[in-house]
């Protein structure tokens, strides 16, 4: 049975899954460190790990697996979830496979070590956009018939 699992704090688009996964009647597990809001829908679960560095990772990386689909923006996370066999999409709905998480954890890294050199470096980053909702909405909606499947 497919799982659809949200790495939850600071995911923008938890109210999208859920309405999302809800239609196609797929339980959900929103995994956090706590700080946000129950929700009243029977197939979606609030799941409050301890707090700590990459916990809420590690549990979504230890279930998730062949026919579950992932949500996260941690490219260390979406990596082992992919290793596992889960379907994993970030938050503007691009999907990331074996054919492109080694690229994304280069760049990940490659980022991390720019900013490192250049502790003045600022911004960068583009904000989350409507269009970007409108991916992700359409990219899951295609991955949850995908898993079902």
């Amino acid at each position: 049975m497919t799982t659809l699992y949200v790495d939850a704090d600071a995911c923008p688009v938890k109210a999208e899954a859920e309405k999302v996964a809800t239609r196609h009647k797929v339980p959900v597990k929103l995994v956090c460190n706590g700080g946000i809001r129950p929700s009243a829908n029977p197939l979606v679960e609030t799941v409050i790990v301890p707090e700590g560095p990459d916990v809420a990772d590690m549990w979504i990386a230890d279930r998730a697996g062949p026919g579950d689909v992932v949500i996260t923006g941690d490219i260390p996370l979406a990596a082992k979830c992919v290793e596992a066999g889960a379907q994993v999409l970030k938050h503007d709905g691009e999907s990331l496979t074996q054919a492109n998480i080694g690229n994304a954890l280069a760049m990940r890294d490659l980022m991390y070590d720019l900013r490192a050199a250049d502790p003045f470096r600022q911004g960068g980053g583009k904000g989350f956009s409507k269009a970007d909702r409108s991916r992700f909405l359409d990219a899951l909606e295609r991955t949850l018939r995908k898993a079902k499947a």
